[in-house]
């Protein structure tokens, strides 16, 4: 079955395979929208599990252990296809799948246009809630695919290398430090701002938008080279990392410490102003 579904789904074909039991539809919306409309059979996951949740970086993604147990609660493997989504284009749901790459888990596909285009085009929901079927993980003991995630000292290590790109997923006010979300402002010297939302279009309610390969070309983000991505706390840039996954790019890594970390430390370079 896994073969058959594609990493971007909508959400007719969605509705073609709900109740089947190889499915595991996890919901990253805000519990109180989930408490009235939810696609059928979803699990809820509220977001702050994805999260180390340790300050200034909270971005940062939770210890091994801690994906082991989120992983086992939700009962997933490689015999599951896991489906997300969640109420707001793909941010929350991008950094999920993030997380599953990062532990070897690629068996997922993301609802376009999450549940927005779901309620929105009048497909069905319901309102009760619904609880996982919790196994044991069986993912090794570490991360297995380490090289999707990228540290600070690793990005400063690659600035200038003529095949390294940041991809910076803020607003242009917070990658000029006009708007300052850390002791310091600003952006990575050479870093691309293209905010996460240019990538979604409200048009299609909330899809991933059409153009979104000759977008990133346009802004030399092309898939040859190695791309480090992120935002304040590595959420608007999990959906920026999921697109760039669906669109086949195998060189793209999450900075999971993101702004909160970088302008709080005192040996990274800054940048201000477009």
């Amino acid at each position: 079955m896994t073969d058959k579904i594609p990493r971007l789904i909508e959400p007719q074909e969605l509705e073609s395979l709900l109740y089947d039991e190889r499915l595991i539809i996890i919901d990253l919306s805000s519990l109180s929208l989930y408490s009235l409309q939810h696609v059928p059979g979803s699990v809820h996951l509220p977001y702050s599990a994805l999260m180390s949740n340790s300050p200034p970086a909270m971005g940062k993604c939770p210890t091994f252990s801690e994906v082991e147990s989120l992983i086992s609660y939700l009962g997933i493997d490689n015999t599951k296809q896991v489906i997300v989504y969640d109420d707001e284009g793909g941010g929350w749901a991008g950094r999920f799948t993030w997380i599953m790459d990062l532990v070897g888990l690629h068996n997922w596909s993301y609802l376009n246009g999450g549940i927005v285009a779901w309620i929105k085009e009048g497909f069905p929901t319901e309102s009760s809630p619904n609880l996982p079927n919790a196994s044991q993980a069986c993912i090794g003991v570490d991360f297995a695919y380490p090289a999707v995630s990228i540290s600070a000292d690793e990005i400063i290590a690659s600035m200038g290398d003529n095949d390294f790109v940041i991809w910076d997923a803020r607003n242009p006010a917070e990658y000029s430090g006009e708007i300052v979300s850390a002791a310091r402002g600003g952006h990575i010297p050479g870093a691309i701002n293209l905010e996460w939302t240019t990538l979604m279009s409200t048009q299609t309610n909330l899809r991933i938008h059409k153009d979104a390969q000759a977008i990133l070309d346009g802004a030399g983000l092309t898939k040859d080279k190695r791309i480090a991505t992120h935002c304040q706390q590595h959420h608007r840039s999990g959906f920026t990392y999921m697109v760039a996954r669906i669109l086949g790019y195998d060189k793209i890594a999450g900075y999971g410490g993101s702004w909160a970390e970088w302008g709080n430390l005192d040996h990274t370079p800054i940048e201000y102003g477009i």
